[in-house]
């Protein structure tokens, strides 16, 4: 979706983001790094090939982003959130860090094209954190499929059930994801088993850190 012809409903998210994070986006990655776990390991199973373009879908501040360029520096890269706030943020942490070719941009992540971000489409495109913060993220998922060239993949890390950490945590855990309109998806699994078989795509999906996260990897067809 470009930054033009937002709809009232996109409007109405990008707003109720802005809201959210107006105040807290300063200290986000301070307070997001101890339980954000797995995002290492997705950045690390990144590995394009030369000139492949890389984007990432709800940027926010640009942790991910900045990570990324550093460890692969011939990379062309992309980002786009909903949040005006989040993406001010994320402009001012890449200029200050000289990483001002990373293209960002305004969009919907349940209806974006990749075209409209700057590509036709994407060798790598990954999401972390991202889809139990959006209530229709099976469209974001969709979106992201097609936005892949062809042999891409996808890259996804997200709150799993917590199965094998103790109740009282994962009570304590959900409560308070809650208050920041963060809902970890039970059917992601199934969801991504479903869409790698309607697209033909080859899936690798794992729960980690006990059922603390879930870690994705979905490739397209060649």
């Amino acid at each position: 979706m470009s930054a033009h012809h937002h709809s009232p409903a996109a409007e109405d998210a990008a707003e109720a983001m802005n809201r959210n994070y107006r105040y807290q986006r300063h200290i986000y990655d301070l307070t997001r790094k101890y339980y954000l776990l797995g995002r290492d390991r997705l950045i690390a199973s990144i590995k394009p090939g030369k000139d492949d373009a890389i984007l990432e879908i709800g940027c926010g501040t640009g942790r991910n982003l900045v990570a990324v360029a550093r460890r692969y520096p011939q990379s062309p890269l992309y980002g786009f959130d909903i949040s005006t706030a989040m993406l001010e943020t994320a402009r001012r942490s890449l200029a200050r860090r000289g990483l001002a070719r990373i293209a960002l941009a305004q969009a919907d992540a349940t209806r974006f094209e990749a075209g409209e971000i700057g590509r036709p489409g994407f060798e790598r495109i990954y999401i972390s954190y991202t889809l139990s913060m959006i209530p229709d993220w099976r469209a974001v998922l969709e979106r992201a499929v097609a936005g892949l060239t062809p042999g891409g993949r996808l890259l996804i890390v997200d709150f799993g059930q917590q199965e094998r950490l103790p109740a009282w945590f994962k009570r304590l855990l959900f409560a308070w994801l809650a208050r920041y309109h963060v809902h970890p998806i039970a059917a992601l699994p199934a969801a991504l088993a479903e869409l790698a078989r309607h697209h033909g795509c080859r899936l690798d999906c794992r729960s980690i850190h006990r059922g603390y996260a879930v870690y994705a990897e979905l490739e397209r067809p060649r």
